[in-house]
Formats: C-alpha cells, structure tokens, sequence
C-alpha cells in the first residue's frame, strides 16, 4: 500500500519551512500556507490564492491537508455541544464546546481511546486505540471552529477530553507548538490547558519545555484511596506527583490547578476535605471539586450538594481558592470523565 502524502497539518512553522525549501520555494510561502490553513480554515490547495497556480498544482501531488470529519453533534439542555468526529482510517474521537458568557471553550482529545485505567472514567472503560498525530490534535480545534456557527468564538481551549496527553507527550506538544504560533492557530498559551492524572516525569518535562496551564487530577487526600481510583498512582504516588508538581512554573499570578471529582462514600467526606489542605498547604494552587457525573454501569454516585458545600467551606477555610464546577453537558455524556468516542445512531 502507497503511503499517504504528509498532512501539512502536522506540521510546525519549521517544518513546513524545510518542506518548501525543499520544493524549491521561499520561507515565507509557510507562512503563507499555515496562515491559510489554521487562520483561514482553508483545505484545498485551490483556495491558496497568494500562491502561484503552478505551485498549488506541485502542492496537491506532494501533500495534503485533513482534518476530522464531524459525524454528528449533540446538543444538551445547558447549550453544551458534543461533537462526534470520524478519523481518516475510521476510528471515532469525540470533543466538546462549552459555552461560556461571551465566549466558547472547546475541549479536545489527544488518544483514541486511554491507557490510564481510571476507575471513574467512562473513556477508561473503552481502552486504548492508538495515540492521535497532532493533525489530529488540532484539526479538532480547526473543523469546529471553521464548520459551526459557534466555532469563531472559541477562545479558550482544553486538553481534557479522551486520552492522557501526556501519555501522547511529544504530540501533544507539538500540538501546543502549532497551536500558538503566530502563524498557526495563534493561541495564547494564557488559554491553554493541559489536563493530566499525573504523569510526573512528564509535568517536569513540560514545565521546561511550553508555558501553559496546568491542570492535574488529583481525586484523593491519600494514596490509599487514590491507588483504587488511579492506577498511575501505584507508579507515581502523591510525594512523587506533588514534587514534580512544585517544580512546574506558573508565571505571574496564574496558579496550579488541581480537579478533584467528588465521589460519594468514598473521598468526599469532612476529614477528606481535611487531609486534602493539609496535603496541598506547600502549593500555590487552586482547587476545582467536580461532583461525579454518573453513567450507565458505574459503581460511583453523586454526593449531596450539602455535602459538597462542606467540603468546599473546609478548603476555604484554610484559605484555598476553591470552586465547585458545574458540570456541563452529563444529559448527553459529554461531562468530565464521560467521553466515549461511541458511534451515535
């Protein structure tokens, strides 16, 4: 079987630079095509206008441009939307929009699939597939913003929906790399975040190599509840997560994040709340506690908005910036820790 032609959307200013100085062309035509392709929404060859004709022809005989296909969108009662997206060899990822005040966040994928093994996690439940190239990483960002009425008020995008992206690492960082070039996506890193269960050798690796924010899943005030959560937490415990976690740089008054998703009878109780601020005292962090958003087979139940508000109270208390984040979109599975990639009738 032939191999494919390079998907330019996979590529970095400095790469693509290298690809036409191969064809024999000028650097700036890069930046001409990566403008067209991720500020334009462009992907035919045909709509490059400020290229010569003969070199749009060369083009489409030595690469291509692909992006995921929307297969279908669902749409919750709080204006969440869900979006379906079918790869080039078939295999379903699935992103979501978010709907803010003024504005749009989108949350997208980085694996088909997760190794991770979460005990909370619908995406956990279906395995994995395979890692997504960064074409596919950001292709989800270019297809939503270009091919829906909400896509032109994206601006806030999260690596939070299918898939460890730091399990995905160097994709995902090439992803963050075309994401904010002036002549990519041109995403400010202010507006990035990358959302991990705690891969700690990777949250130092990224804290020297991008500039973005930091979301860590933390989920348990101890190792013991969050070994039977967390698998990763058996290779990575909390002394080791927490270490890395001191070392990741948030300049200005940004700070770390940590998610922890409030489980019924199991880490969302008075002395859970306890021994969480006692565990996160060394940090400049803040907290965002996420009720469980339940699905058809899990074990795990909501705990009661009393008990929520407690847990809260006992945070702030001890002077922790602390919000308990709506959950968005759990009529139509497409909450925190709910994707699937399932194909819908």
């Amino acid at each position: 079987m032939a191999k494919p032609l390079p998907n330019l959307l996979d590529f970095t200013l400095e790469e693509m630079e290298a690809f036409i100085a191969a064809l024999g062309k000028e650097k700036f035509r890069a930046r001409q095509i990566m403008k067209w392709m991720h500020q334009s929404g462009v992907t035919s060859f045909d709509a490059m206008t400020t290229l010569s004709r003969d070199f749009r022809t060369n083009l489409q005989a030595m690469a291509r441009i692909h992006r995921p296909e929307i297969v279908k969108i669902q749409r919750s009662k709080d204006g969440t939307q869900k979006a379906l997206l079918r790869l080039e060899d078939g295999l379903y990822i699935e992103s979501v929009l978010i709907p803010g005040k003024s504005h749009w966040t989108i949350c997208i994928s980085t694996q088909a699939g997760c190794k991770m093994g979460c005990e909370f996690c619908l995406t956990a439940r279906q395995g994995f597939q395979r890692h997504l190239t960064p074409a596919e990483i950001v292709g989800q960002l270019l297809t939503l913003k270009y091919e829906t009425p909400e896509g032109p008020d994206i601006n806030n995008l999260v690596m939070m929906g299918m898939g460890e992206p730091l399990d995905n690492y160097e994709n995902t960082l090439k992803s963050i790399r075309i994401l904010t070039c002036d002549f990519g996506s041109n995403v400010s890193n202010r507006r990035i975040t990358v959302s991990t269960c705690g891969l700690a050798p990777q949250i130092v690796q990224l804290g020297k190599d991008v500039c973005i924010n930091l979301a860590v899943s933390l989920n348990a005030p101890d190792d013991q509840i969050r070994d039977q959560l967390m698998p990763v937490n058996k290779k990575y415990p909390l002394q080791t997560l927490l270490a890395a976690c001191k070392t990741y740089p948030m300049p200005g008054r940004r700070l770390l994040t940590f998610e922890y998703i409030l489980m019924d009878g199991v880490n969302a109780s008075r002395a859970d709340a306890t021994k969480l601020a006692a565990l996160l005292k060394p940090l400049r962090c803040k907290l965002n506690l996420i009720v469980f958003n339940e699905f058809p087979g899990s074990p795990y139940k909501s705990p009661s908005q009393s008990d929520v508000e407690a847990f809260q109270k006992i945070l702030i208390d001890r002077h922790f910036t602390t919000i308990i984040r709506a959950s968005r979109g759990s009529d139509i599975l497409a909450a925190c820790g709910q994707l699937s990639g399932a194909q819908i009738s």
